[in-house]
């Protein structure tokens, strides 16, 4: 039995991954990654790459541990506790097989192929250096207060006002001086203040978003940006924030024309949950700390900044906040890239709501139509901005044209803002118990390569609320008569139907109450 023990134990000792090819002079600081039971003695283990065998030190160690030659470059690649091993094999960046001996006994082999710069062999696949690990966090009855935007901006101001520990915000592009404002106060009356935005967004980084920016780091918030070579997303496109025990995630970016209600459709919600909120805090500190997180001052030094028009427009509030209880999950991505969105979708069984910017994603596209074929009434309504509409109608007509031809209860356009807001920059989805709020949209890279954060709420009432905002954004697609010009054509109407009655009672009636005619001018006789 003690025999078997023992074995077991020396079977528990594996490789948890390795990195040939750091992407610095000569490869220095590549490891490889052991996970060990408690108090394991390294001393009775050798690893070799097939060409060179070396001993591990004599280093009695828990949990996981890498192994390193370089030990102190390692360390800026990985969170585990580095071991020097002299004499360290140099790991080939074409491949090769690793073997993990005791007492030269085989207890574990990885072999890799092919490794791409900055990444870590890991589960039989490669990931960015310090890819995380999130999984959905999930809670019961959490006190909710959904929103629309533009409709109701001040609810995110209402969200970080009145933080008394921390403010945590993360977002593609920050610009937003009445947001900047209320962190800057936080700052001063002692919260801690943290800022994360995307280094390389689409169309550079604005001098408006510089200035606001340095004004926040000049008022001691901690402002990082996600940007160089060793980036681990695409594009850092969550838009969430954390105060206290509340946690506001946003389809809209920490703009005037985005969270300021200047401009676009969006979806927000806030989670007053302490576990969900540290949830996103250790997110937020995940990827503030690794090494694309720059500081901004550091940043700024070796940046160029793009003019960018403000967004002053106003629009009329025709949604209030809703606010109630739901049970909430929290996830993110590339970890939870398609799952739990195609989760949502695919246990509709009564309606589905899709309101997506555009959909560039098949397995999306798919079980929306899925949904469809199984009688889920469907309907899919797409952004009409000018660099997603000729391709979002085709994509309607095509999605019409297979509901005409397999008798589908799926309808599909292009939205009509009719003066409401600008543009559509929702990425959501309403069934009829469950709503998704939050940054991803349906393409693949948003998936698979950027930091996306999303909410599930379940509940009948906040997925009614959503499906009420979603129904008027329909309904903008069809011809309506303002409320102005409509009061304006019944006042008319009334009138013509006054003067009427007056000219009828005037020449009253005839026999069996037919009306007499008015006599005739002479000149018509």
């Amino acid at each position: 039995m003690f025999r078997a023990l023992a074995l077991a134990l020396v079977l528990s000792v594996s490789f948890a991954g390795v990195v040939p090819n750091p992407a610095t002079d000569g490869d220095r600081g590549e490891y490889v990654t052991l996970t060990v039971p408690e108090n394991t003695r390294l001393g009775a283990y050798t690893l070799s790459d097939g060409e060179d065998t070396v001993r591990l030190p004599g280093r009695t160690v828990s949990g996981r541990v890498a192994l390193a030659g370089d030990p102190a470059l390692a360390r800026n690649l990985t969170d585990a506790p580095v071991v020097r091993v002299p004499g360290f094999p140099r790991l080939a960046n074409g491949g090769e097989p690793l073997v993990l001996r005791r007492n030269g006994t085989v207890v574990d082999r990885l072999t890799y192929e092919n490794a791409p710069e900055s990444e870590v062999f890991a589960d039989g696949g490669w990931r960015p250096l310090g890819a995380t690990a999130f999984a959905t966090a999930s809670a019961s009855d959490v006190p909710v207060s959904a929103f629309a935007l533009p409709d109701a901006p001040e609810r995110v101001l209402a969200a970080l006002r009145g933080a008394e520990e921390r403010v945590l915000l993360a977002g593609y592009t920050f610009s937003s001086p009445r947001v900047a404002r209320v962190l800057a106060a936080a700052a001063d009356r002692g919260v801690t203040v943290r800022v994360l935005v995307e280094g390389g967004p689409v169309g550079g980084v604005t001098d408006a978003s510089a200035r606001v920016l340095d004004r926040l780091a000049a008022s001691g918030v901690g402002v990082r940006v996600l940007d160089g070579p060793r980036s681990r997303y695409a594009y850092h496109h969550a838009k969430y924030a954390v105060a206290d025990d509340r946690a506001l995630v946003t389809s809209e970016n920490w703009k005037p024309g985005g969270v300021g209600g200047h401009a676009t459709r969006g979806w927000g919600v806030v989670l007053r949950d302490p576990g969900l909120a540290d949830r996103l805090a250790a997110v937020h500190r995940a990827d503030s700390t690794w090494r694309d997180g720059i500081p901004w001052r550091e940043y700024r030094a070796n940046a160029t900044f793009q003019d960018g028009a403000p967004a002053t427009a106003s629009y009329r509030s025709d949604f209030d906040a809703w606010n109630g209880i739901a049970d909430a999950s929290v996830f993110v991505t590339p970890e939870d890239g398609h799952a739990t969105t195609l989760g949502v979708v695919r246990n509709a069984s009564d309606r589905l709501l899709v309101q997506q910017v555009r959909i560039d994603d098949d397995r999306f596209l798919n079980a929306t139509l899925d949904a469809a074929r199984r009688g889920v009434r469907t309907h899919v309504l797409l952004g009409g901005a000018w660099y997603v509409r000729e391709e979002n109608r085709a994509l309607a007509e095509r999605l019409r044209e297979t509901a005409r031809e397999e008798g589908l209860s799926l309808r599909a356009r292009v939205v009509d803002p009719r003066s409401r807001f600008d543009h559509l920059h929702v990425k959501g989805v309403v069934t009829e118990d469950a709503a998704l709020v939050g940054s991803l949209n349906w393409n693949h890279e948003s998936v698979t390569n950027n930091r996306e954060v999303m909410v599930v709420l379940r509940g009948e009432r906040v997925a009614d609320y959503y499906a009420g905002v979603f129904r008027a954004d329909w309904r903008g697609g069809v011809w309506r008569l303002p409320l102005e010009l409509l009061a304006v054509t019944l006042i008319v109407v009334l009138g013509a139907m006054g003067v009427l009655w007056r000219r009828v009672s005037f020449t009253g009636s005839g026999r069996n109450g037919v009306p007499r005619r008015a006599p005739r001018p002479p000149s018509s006789r």
